[in-house]
């Protein structure tokens, strides 16, 4: 492997310490050739260390949720005990095929307690034992029964938000687009997405990076793929090879976080690339029945996080009535009235 970058010799001294602690707590762990059963209790043995301490939250509770394939578990935080919270979607890596909700528990109660919101983080169906696109339908299915049900788990329906590590990234972003795609969620305040896997075929950094320590050489994430795909041609699924989605509408703002050292790295960088390229910050409306299309337009545009400007000279209402009390209800969302010159 003289292609690749001396990466021990590249790391801070903590991160020297980290891995030396991962080695000590479960040395192999990231190792693909040995059992899946292997390999899965080696990752919970040492995530176990990394969870103990962290803020307390308000309550912490495992549900059952229905869905089309029968219940999944999910782990529900609340900061507190009263009101309607915004909801955070929280699914997690591990290569599809390893983790769990307790492997990610320390991460999912600091952000619920940084936040303020309800975070539910979703126990998906590990490969091989389940083949995508199952694990995105349980996440769909799993957020559509919560917003369904917005009172007994006291969120607020339409304050949704998604976060993902490494694979967990990429099945978030898969579920927003998929909701997107079928109308079932129309809008969505935010994506944290931390150092994910969105569908480069090949990188720099997948070349040059990448060894025991993290489990992520080209022959690791190839194992990770053959267990997730049950069909070779799904890498190219828009709902897996997210950097050829549709990225023209709906598109709520994006947090990508990548690590230097991390062989996805190149996955995020052009993620971040391409949704600076495709973000569409402000919608101009102009039309006849300005108080029925061209308020509903401007309104909706409101909600996808648009800024929106309404071209008053360029409209017209299907009466003055009616034009006023539109003009009233896009000024009051925080429309821009104004002429187009």
């Amino acid at each position: 492997m003289g292609h690749k970058y001396n990466v021990p010799a590249m790391w801070t001294e903590q991160m020297g310490h980290v891995v030396a602690k991962q080695d000590e707590l479960a040395a192999g762990a990231y190792v693909t050739g040995q059992s899946l059963d292997d390999m899965r209790a080696a990752y919970r043995k040492e995530r176990a260390f990394w969870n103990e301490g962290g803020p307390e939250v308000f309550s912490s509770e495992d549900v059952m949720v229905p869905t089309r394939y029968g219940q999944v578990r999910v782990r529900h935080y609340r900061p507190s005990g009263e009101g309607q919270r915004p909801l955070i979607v929280y699914v997690h890596g591990g290569g599809w095929v390893i983790g769990d909700v307790d492997t990610h528990d320390r991460i999912t109660r600091t952000l619920c307690h940084l936040t303020g919101a309800a975070v539910v983080s979703v126990d998906y169906t590990l490969a091989p034992e389940a083949r995508f696109p199952r694990q995105i339908h349980e996440c769909r299915d799993v957020v559509a029964h919560i917003r369904e049900n917005a009172v007994q788990w006291g969120i607020d329906p339409e304050d949704v938000s998604f976060a993902g590590d490494s694979a967990g990234a990429n099945m978030s972003m898969a579920t927003m687009l998929m909701m997107r795609d079928e109308g079932s969620l129309t809008s969505v305040r935010a994506m944290l997405l931390y150092y994910g896997v969105y569908g480069l075929k090949d990188s720099l950094s997948m070349r040059l990076l990448g060894g025991a320590w993290d489990g992520l050489t080209e022959a690791d994430y190839q194992y990770y793929l053959d267990q997730y795909f049950a069909d070779p041609a799904d890498v190219s699924d828009c709902y897996f090879n997210i950097l050829g989605s549709d990225f023209s509408q709906g598109i709520p703002p994006c947090y990508v976080v990548s690590a230097g050292l991390d062989p996805l790295r190149d996955d995020s960088r052009t993620l971040a690339d391409i949704l600076s390229a495709a973000r569409i910050e402000a919608v101009d409306v102009v039309g006849l029945a300005e108080s029925h299309c061209v308020k509903d337009t401007a309104l909706d545009a409101v909600r996808q996080g648009y800024r929106v400007r309404v071209l008053t000279d360029l409209t017209e209402p299907v009466s003055p009535e009616l034009g006023r009390i539109a003009r009233a209800d896009m000024s009051a969302a925080g429309i821009e009235l104004a002429p187009s010159h």
